[in-house]
């Protein structure tokens, strides 16, 4: 792991650092806040994926995040959302390539090649954090936003076992039936959509993944709400397999960081309450 920077906030420390990622075949660039009480003790550790043609530093810039954890007393690790160089396959949609890499591992050329961002964030990247910081890994959640809420759900969803907490704002919880989406799904893993079903929240709890309980906050002002997001699917998901969800409309609220901010320490500390017990 190499250090980029590093920066006291909130009686902790914020972060840059990356590392040489096989799984992408280039570097993985990410931050780290390590809040104060990580000097004398093991901390939980909440991961946070960003959205569509975002990277580490825009929940670092502007989601406000870091007196909540420091207040909590829990790690947060924001992850790239795509693989990155001068060699990597992208596409001019800023739906599909760098900066959208889904949190999926890409089974079609040319994203096979570097599009593996499951296998990078997951277990690369979980090991880089091990080895580098005191977190403790028997106490991990997820969060994120859009692309990123996705990314959150179908991890908590496939490793029921390993995420404690789960949380999102405003996720597109059924990519496979997205127009938001489909496109990059059949660009990575082919036309045959059944491949789809375990990157997709909606298809893996009607396939009989569980989780324990799931926090959603959509803006009403959303202006993604009805074509790419869609919450309500996951509401119906959810009831038919008993998964308790509180899913919350916020009133006025878009798209924006001003939105995410705005509910950033409400997610943590309902994540942190999770984590402690």
């Amino acid at each position: 792991m190499d250090t980029i920077s590093t920066a006291k906030a909130h009686g902790g420390m914020q972060g840059i650092y990356s590392y040489s990622s096989l799984s992408l075949d280039g570097e993985m660039t990410f931050a780290v806040f390590m809040p104060p009480q990580a000097a004398d003790e093991l901390v939980p550790v909440l991961w946070y994926l960003s959205g569509l043609t975002c990277n580490h530093s825009n929940v670092m810039d502007k989601g406000e995040y870091r007196a909540a954890a420091a207040k909590h007393g829990v790690a947060i690790v924001c992850p790239d959302t795509s693989p990155r160089g001068d060699g990597v396959a992208d596409d001019e949609s800023w739906q599909l390539g760098k900066g959208a890499g889904f949190y999926i591992d890409a089974t079609e050329e040319p994203w096979a090649a570097n599009y593996q961002m499951n296998s990078a964030i997951h277990f690369e990247l979980q090991e880089v954090v091990a080895e580098n910081f005191d977190v403790d890994l028997n106490r991990q959640g997820i969060f994120g936003h859009s692309m990123g809420g996705h990314g959150a759900l179908i991890a908590a969803l496939r490793e029921p076992e390993r995420f404690k907490s789960c949380s999102a704002f405003a996720p597109i919880v059924n990519p496979s039936t997205a127009e938001w989406s489909r496109n990059a799904f059949t660009a990575y893993l082919g036309s045959d959509e059944s491949k789809w079903a375990k990157w997709d929240a909606v298809r893996l709890i009607e396939g009989g993944a569980r989780f324990s309980e799931f926090l959603v906050d959509q803006g009403t002002a959303d202006s993604f709400l009805d074509d790419g997001l869609r919450p309500w699917l996951l509401e119906e998901a959810c009831k038919a397999a008993d998964i308790p969800l509180t899913l919350r409309m916020q009133d006025g609220y878009d798209h924006s960081y001003n939105f995410i901010s705005t509910f950033m320490a409400d997610h943590i500390a309902w994540h942190a309450k999770r984590l402690k017990a």
